[in-house]
């Protein structure tokens, strides 16, 4: 399963943990995907997951 927006395309994104003494240590960021249903032009309804993110721009937009 990947960890992408099917619209957008976010993903993953990687840095560092840095401690007091300046150990670094890999972290990675996941984006917040949620599953929502996408009706197409044929009338059949399709899963897609995409970003908390694209989905306020989306209602943004429609308005």
């Amino acid at each position: 399963m990947a960890r992408r927006c099917d619209l957008t395309g976010k993903g993953v994104m990687v840095g560092n943990n840095v401690s007091h003494a300046n150990n670094k240590t890999k972290k990675r960021s996941f984006p917040n995907l949620r599953s929502i249903r996408v009706k197409l032009d044929d009338g059949t309804t399709q899963r897609i997951k995409v970003a908390a993110s694209t989905l306020r721009t989306l209602k943004k937009k429609k308005k």
